[in-house]
């Protein structure tokens, strides 16, 4: 049976500033436009999330790909899986230094590779062997991230708690950004898929990783029960492996509209953890929720598309273009 594709995008969850808030609804906007192009004329939804968060890595506004958070050594390392809801096939990559889209990287990793994950240096080079030319970091680093980084070296050497990490109670979402981006998407043929891609957490020890490239963290896909893709606090969402527990939601028979905001109030209840979730059964249903004060979102469906920055404990968004 033909289904109506669906494309669902979420450009990251946290207190987005006024100045920015078009930026990140362009971005989005972008992105639905190059994943829908491939549902439209009938690709699958592997390729469309592929599409999509490419756009997301190219845009300077999110932290993924160039633009991205720094290190405490002043370096860009970045994270991303892609999953095929249809196989269970998956690839991760991890801490990769030289890769400008870190989820093509993944895609390699899923399509050419008998393993699922790859990091650091044996990541990079496997992406070159399969032809992809690596770059050098500098390419990555904005001068807005260089500014960012010496702020937080500042703050910590006058004594200021790290807000930066997550998992505290106490803890301000107000206070981080967490631009992480991700895409869930369902084809003409009833498969689903989910990409997750990060520049991870401001001043970061080299060497972290998070949960977006974590199967069942940030990131998740399963015929049989739905795609999802997180944003956020990563060390609270990887404890809780909170992508597969709101898949298994769905396949339990709850619809992905009751389990998103679920999901939020069970990371804040359990670990204090703060962000997003985007969430796409394979009949077409779909939720998305957060416990930050914004998340960037879109959607794309045959009705057109429709982007905006949905507003925390309200059923409305704040903006919606079409």
């Amino acid at each position: 049976m033909t289904r109506s594709p669906i494309l669902l995008i979420h450009g990251g969850a946290w207190d987005i500033p006024a100045d920015l808030l078009e930026a990140h609804e362009q971005g989005v906007f972008d992105a639905l436009q190059e994943g829908w192009r491939v549902l439209e004329s009938g690709g699958s939804a592997l390729d469309a999330v592929q599409s999509a968060v490419t756009s997301l890595e190219n845009d300077p506004a999110f932290d993924a790909g160039r633009g991205s958070f720094l290190t405490r050594d002043g370096r860009v390392q970045l994270d991303a899986l892609i999953m095929d809801g249809a196989t269970l096939r998956a690839g991760g990559v991890a801490c990769v230094e030289r890769i400008r889209n870190p989820i093509l990287a993944a895609r390699l990793v899923l399509d050419r590779s008998p393993h699922v994950y790859f990091v650091g240096l044996g990541a990079e080079t496997f992406a070159q062997s399969q032809g992809m030319t690596l770059i050098d970091n500098s390419e990555l680093v904005l001068d807005r991230e260089r500014r960012r980084l010496a702020e937080a070296h500042a703050r910590e050497q006058a004594g200021a708690p790290d807000r930066t990490f997550s998992g505290h109670p106490e803890s301000d979402p107000n206070e981080t950004s967490h631009d992480t981006v991700g895409a869930v998407a369902l084809d003409s043929e009833g498969r689903l898929a989910a990409a997750t891609s990060t520049g991870g957490t401001l001043n970061k020890d080299p060497g972290r990783v998070g949960d977006s490239s974590l199967i069942g963290c940030g990131c998740y896909a399963d015929n049989t029960a739905a795609a999802v893709s997180l944003t956020g606090w990563g060390e609270p969402i990887m404890k809780l492996v909170l992508g597969k527990w709101a898949t298994d939601k769905v396949l339990a028979g709850r619809s992905p509209e009751q389990v998103a905001p679920e999901a939020m109030a069970y990371l804040l209840r359990r670990l204090g953890g703060h962000g997003g979730i985007i969430l796409l059964a394979p009949d077409g249903r779909y939720g998305l929720a957060h416990n930050t004060p914004r998340m960037a979102w879109g959607i794309h469906t045959a009705a057109g598309p429709r982007t905006g920055t949905l507003l925390r404990d309200q059923d409305e968004n704040e903006s919606e273009n079409s």
